[in-house]
């Protein structure tokens, strides 16, 4: 008997590509790679590369009322993370070959590169005297800015960040950490062909590293960081 649309044969090689968002990431977490090969039945493997940005849950932005410069309070470093993973994925409803929704369930495991990147912010640190009469503050000397790596406990003073000089001038000064990752979700794909996909992607994710992790001083920081996590994604199928 012929198989029904619900049962069309499976794809053998599937290259995706996407966008992910997790509650360790803010507003934009990063972004993913993924090979996927058929092993047999419903059952397919996979090679995925993540990169992302994990963020302290305490970070808060804050403005510089006098120049509007923002920066992150307390923040001394960045850290982004590249994750190599290999997985199953186990198809539990199929598309028709045309159009409908394909479920899948998946695992994947895979170590955790951890890149450790200075938070850089420009710091006043021209002088500046106390007119006893007016009690306001006048500058003597020259203006002098300072490009540091901000520490909450030496940057006492928010008023004189006049700015943050952004994430590249920290890459040029990175530390590495080596952890762990392992993650389990649930995809549901569309599209109307079968060489070609769209589909999101939800689950959780655990990881952990081994080294000093600190994000914000005087914050409680860890080494293990778990997130729940959606991914939007898009490919072609054969």
């Amino acid at each position: 008997m012929a198989q029904s649309v619900e049962e069309e044969e499976g794809y053998s090689r599937e290259f995706t590509y996407g966008l992910n968002f997790n509650s360790n990431g803010g507003l934009l977490g990063g972004a993913m790679i993924k090979q996927a090969y058929h092993l047999k039945d419903r059952w397919y493997q996979f090679w995925a590369l993540e990169g992302v940005e994990v963020k302290h849950p305490k970070e808060t932005r804050v403005q510089n009322l006098v120049n509007g410069a923002s920066f992150v309070k307390g923040k001394s470093n960045y850290l982004f993370v590249l994750r190599p993973q290999y997985g199953r994925e186990y198809t539990f409803f199929r598309k028709a070959a045309e159009s409908g929704v394909q479920v899948n369930g998946i695992v994947a495991a895979g170590p955790s590169l951890g890149i450790m990147a200075p938070y850089f912010i420009e710091y006043d640190r021209s002088n500046y005297v106390l007119d006893p009469r007016s009690q306001q503050y006048y500058l003597v000397g020259p203006v002098i800015i300072n490009t540091e790596q901000y520490d909450p406990n030496v940057h006492t003073n928010e008023g004189m960040i006049v700015g943050a000089p952004g994430v590249f001038k920290g890459l040029s000064e990175p530390s590495f950490r080596v952890g762990a990752n392992a993650k389990a979700g649930v995809s549901f794909e569309y599209g109307r062909y079968m060489e070609s996909v769209t589909g999101i992607e939800v689950g959780m994710l655990v990881e952990a590293f081994a080294g000093d992790m600190t994000l914000i001083p005087g914050a409680s920081n860890r080494n293990t960081f778990m997130s729940v996590y959606l991914t939007l994604y898009y490919g072609r199928r054969r």
